[in-house]
């Protein structure tokens, strides 16, 4: 596609006093009263409607995986406790380390559909698998309308055909699907920034002041859900700057920003209002999660790369996809030729997101989410454009080049979402591993299990065991204290009872002598997870004592049981905190770890 038509077309400056509407577009995705123009436009809406149940089935196969537990560790803490939660105090929810829009949206949802506070409690104290899945199924929804959102957006700065193929690479790529199977907030964000991105392409297009005002409120609502959401302010002032750049703009511009900024301020405090209300404990949680990506102390044991920059742009090749990646590069100068304020608008953000969370000690492929959007607009826009000039050299094959860029934009994602659903339907090695301990291991049996699972994989959910003071089925070892210190494991121990150990600092507590106590005190069951011990064999340097304490472990004990969640023939997988959690590789048939359970054979456990 060449950007051409749009080069001829100057920044529309739109203001009150003009009085005069644009010319129609024929790009517009709106609607008119022109006969010709609707049927010119339902082919679009029905190719449309076909890509968001495609992108909604995609994001709802295999919802229920794990259930009825949450495996992910922040998806169990962070938005359904705390949306449940909100029912028995106002709203403020005492957590700003994620900002709470997306809680409020699970609790206003759940008290839709369980009917308030008595429903969905006690729904989730002896059953939580609706709870678990409603909250996901509100995630895949909302990423759904992110993808059409993001279809308006790129109709509107571009053409028709660049808005269904950005919302296709959206809708199928491998990172927007997975993470629309967890409750989470990183989804909900991404709807945010595209609704931005359509105000924003207003903006650019039209310059109306409404066009701002819809920016901004994209702008609130993604701040509001997760504070990197703030990244689609760039684009923002880029539009912005271009329409202050045409004659008579600048006033129009100054105050369209101050509109948008008006409207951002009114959402964010709509959808966070405690940020005000109690502005302490808000600034707190932001310092909080700065320094957590930052790494604190220790950083984040496992981690398999230590250059943040290589890392996400590594992490863009199987989570958007290796030629949407290379198109979103070819794209610039493509638009450098044709419509430069374009890679203004659409550039900057994800260069600027890349190296300022390259340099945190943390890394995860979820964190690029908020930038997607702008990716999927730039290599969209490159394969039509490549597509029509190929097609300048053969016209009558115009209809073959789209499809192949087509393909060539998604294939990787359709692949790679359809595996990922076929695997989450799958049942978890977690679950496959409980119910052999229930068919193996008596009630008040003592065991150690590593920080794999939630508390309640150790009860029966709905059925507490009145054998032990907990409810538990299983005695566990307490393996969320120790007197061992995480900061120096040779030196001398903490006092009893220890200290609180998380379960990235599980692996530097370990040291073989903990095998003697499991014995002594009849612990003879120990179940490990390939999550946590791979942790240590990916850092084998940091915590040699973890390595030794498995050796010893494999040592005293036989193997009683193994659930691996690779197909026939495949794996292992090396741990990466992203693919040994979102199963990426085709090696994986099933979610979970290698999940192994060893029974200790000497001492008190040589039974």
């Amino acid at each position: 596609m060449s950007a051409a038509p749009r080069v001829a077309e100057p920044p529309r400056v739109i203001g009150p006093a003009d009085g005069v509407p644009p010319p129609p577009r024929p790009a517009e995705p709106g609607g008119s009263g022109d006969p010709g123009r609707a049927s010119a436009r339902w082919p679009w809406w029905l190719a449309l409607g076909g890509l968001l149940f495609v992108s909604l089935l995609l994001r709802v196969w295999g919802a229920d995986h794990g259930m009825p537990y949450a495996y992910n560790a922040d998806e169990n803490s962070h938005f359904v406790p705390r949306a449940i939660g909100l029912y028995g105090h106002d709203w403020n929810p005492d957590y700003f380390v994620n900002p709470p829009a997306y809680t409020y949206v699970v609790h206003v949802v759940f008290s839709i559909w369980f009917g308030g506070r008595e429903g969905v409690s006690r729904l989730f104290a002896t059953d939580p698998t609706e709870v678990w899945v409603v909250a996901r199924l509100t995630v895949a929804v909302l990423g759904t309308i992110g993808v059409w959102l993001l279809y308006l957006a790129g109709a509107r700065l571009l053409d028709r055909r660049v808005g269904l193929l950005a919302a296709a690479l959206s809708g199928l790529a491998f990172l927007p699907v997975f993470y629309s199977h967890l409750a989470l907030n990183d989804v909900p964000t991404v709807t945010g920034v595209c609704l931005a991105l359509y105000g924003i392409a207003g903006v650019l297009r039209l310059g109306r002041h409404r066009d701002y005002v819809i920016a901004g409120v994209g702008l609130g609502v993604a701040c509001a859900t997760k504070y990197t959401g703030g990244i689609v302010l760039l684009p923002l002032i880029a539009a912005a700057a271009v329409q202050a750049a045409a004659p008579g703009g600048r006033g129009i511009a100054l105050r369209g920003l101050a509109i948008s900024s008006l409207a951002a301020l009114v959402t964010f405090v709509v959808a966070n209002p405690y940020a005000l209300l109690d502005f302490p404990a808000f600034w707190d949680g932001i310092t909080h999660q700065s320094s957590a990506a930052g790494g604190e102390t220790q950083g984040k044991l496992g981690l398999t790369q230590d250059n943040g920059w290589l890392y996400y742009l590594w992490s863009f090749t199987w989570g958007l996809g290796w030629i949407p990646l290379l198109a979103a590069a070819v794209a610039l100068p493509l638009l450098w030729r044709d419509e430069r304020r374009l890679v203004w608008v659409l550039a900057p953000a994800p260069i600027v997101f890349v190296l300022f969370m390259g340099m945190q000690d943390r890394f995860f492929g979820r964190w690029l989410l908020p930038v997607f959007p702008m990716m999927c607009l730039l290599a969209a826009f490159a394969a039509i454009d490549l597509a029509d000039r190929a097609a300048r050299w053969k016209p009558a094959l115009r209809p073959t080049f789209l499809a192949i860029a087509a393909v060539a934009l998604c294939a990787q994602g359709v692949v790679y979402s359809l595996h990922i659903g076929q695997v989450l339907s799958r049942e978890d090695t977690r679950n496959l591993t409980r119910a052999w301990m229930v068919e193996h291991l008596p009630p008040r049996t003592k065991i150690v299990i590593e920080p794999i699972a939630p508390d309640a994989f150790a009860q029966d959910i709905g059925n507490p065991s009145r054998l032990t003071s907990n409810g538990n089925r299983w005695v566990k070892f307490p393996t969320s204290r120790s007197r061992i210190d995480v900061e120096n494991p040779t030196g001398p121990l903490l006092d009893p009872p220890g200290a609180i150990v998380g379960i990235e600092d599980y692996e530097r507590t370990l040291v073989p002598g903990l095998i003697d106590e499991y014995k002594e005190q009849n612990f003879c069951w120990v179940i490990v997870g390939s999550t946590q011990r791979g942790r240590a064999e990916a850092d084998a340097e940091e915590v040699p004592g973890a390595l030794a304490y498995y050796r010893k472990l494999e040592r005293e004990s036989r193997l009683a049981y193994e659930a691996s969640p690779y197909a026939a023939g495949e794996g292992p997988v090396e741990f990466n905190f992203d693919w040994s959690f979102d199963y990426y590789p085709r090696d994986y048939h099933r979610p979970g770890p290698v999940m192994t359970v060893y029974r200790l054979k000497t001492g008190r456990c040589a039974g």
